[in-house]
Formats: C-alpha cells, sequence, structure tokens
C-alpha cells in the first residue's frame, strides 16, 4: 500500500511539474477559444440588431414613400445608407428614393442615388435595375456615350433583353438606325416568348421598316 502511495505520490508531483511548464500555454488556449465563442456569440447578436435596426430605418423610408415628398424620402434613403449601408435594405430605399426624385424632376439627385445602388448594393440583380434606371436617365438628357457605358457592363441573361432594348433606344436617338434595329432584334430574341413587352420590341422594330 506504501508503495501505491509513493507511486501516486510521483505521478502527483510529475503531474505538478508539467502544469507548471505548461499550465499557461492550456490556459491560455482555452481563453482564446472562450474568447473566440464569446466574440461569434456578440457578432450574431450584432448582426442580428443591426438588421433589426436597418429594418426600422427602411420603415421610416416607407412611411415617407406615402407622403411623396422626394427629399423626406431621400433624406431618410441617405440615413439609411450611411449608418447601415451594407444591409440589404439600404440599397432597396435608394431605388425607392431615386424613383422619388424622378418623379419631382430631380434627375440630379437620382443619378447619385442610382449611382450608390450601382456601386454599394450586394445584389447583382439591384445593380442591374439601378444600371438600367441611370442608362434611361442619361438617355433624357442625351447624355449618349455615357447610357452605353452603363449597359455595356456585364449582367445576367434574364436582363439582356431589357439592356438590348435600352441600347436599341440610344442607338436610335444618336441617328444609328442599323445598330438600333440589331440591338432591338436582339432584344426580341432575348425576351420571353410570352411577356407582353415583346408587343413594344416588335412595335420599335417595325417602326424602323426593313432593313436596306
Amino acid at each position: 500500500m506504501a508503495e501505491l502511495d509513493l507511486h501516486e505520490q510521483e505521478q502527483v508531483d510529475a503531474f505538478k511539474a508539467w502544469w507548471k511548464e505548461n499550465g499557461n500555454w492550456i490556459i491560455g488556449i482555452v481563453l482564446l477559444g472562450a474568447l473566440a465563442f464569446a466574440g461569434n456569440q456578440y457578432w450574431r447578436n450584432h448582426q442580428a440588431s443591426q438588421a433589426a435596426d436597418a429594418a426600422k430605418l427602411y420603415g421610416e423610408v416607407l412611411q415617407q414613400v406615402e407622403s411623396r415628398d422626394a427629399k423626406r424620402i431621400g433624406d431618410a434613403a441617405d440615413a439609411l445608407a450611411n449608418r447601415y449601408g451594407d444591409s440589404a435594405y439600404a440599397p432597396r430605399a435608394q431605388l425607392l428614393a431615386a424613383q422619388a426624385s424622378l418623379q419631382a424632376r430631380d434627375a440630379a439627385r437620382a443619378k447619385v442615388q442610382l449611382q450608390w445602388v450601382v456601386e454599394h448594393a450586394g445584389e447583382t440583380a439591384l445593380q442591374d435595375t439601378a444600371r438600367l434606371k441611370l442608362a434611361s436617365v442619361l438617355l433624357d438628357e442625351k447624355q449618349y456615350d455615357a447610357a452605353l457605358q452603363q449597359l455595356a457592363a456585364a449582367h445576367p441573361a434574364s436582363f439582356s433583353g431589357l439592356y438590348a432594348d435600352l441600347k436599341g433606344d440610344v442607338l436610335l436617338a444618336m441617328g444609328k438606325t442599323a445598330d438600333a434595329r440589331v440591338a432591338y432584334q436582339l432584344a426580341l430574341d432575348k425576351t420571353d416568348a410570352k411577356s407582353t413587352y415583346r408587343n413594344l420590341i416588335q412595335l420599335k422594330l417595325d417602326g424602323l421598316g426593313s432593313a436596306q
């Protein structure tokens, strides 16, 4: 029994020596793990809180939309973009604000709002929508080259018909009838056969007459 006690004491002494040498390192590893877990939990909670706050501000934008006051809508959208520009709500708010600005005939502010969406939106569909609208504004301002530059941006196939159609409008405004016809034909080819939008494109093509 005494030998067993001695053996146990030797194990205890060996463990103490090992712990003295490695204890701080192990505590550090455990502490780092605990901090990482706590940090991850904090980040998740922070993200949830951020999303809730962004949603609240987006609700304020929607309330301002009902007022039809372009300045108030734009200011609310800017407040959301400044505080939660990475949220999914910010680009949507800017698109709503741009529409209000255009209705108020404030094309300058609308272009700034649309450009913000192009540069900051995390969703391709929102960026493509903003580019189309921006190109349309530039067309109205007779800034044809700038409009074509927007329409030259890469975009998914689902937007090809819309991009080609608007490109046809720009080229036609520039007096490039043959090029416009090609763009409209592409738009027709890229638009779903069941879409009523094809009728408008076909009317544009028919209005150009047959190719010489």
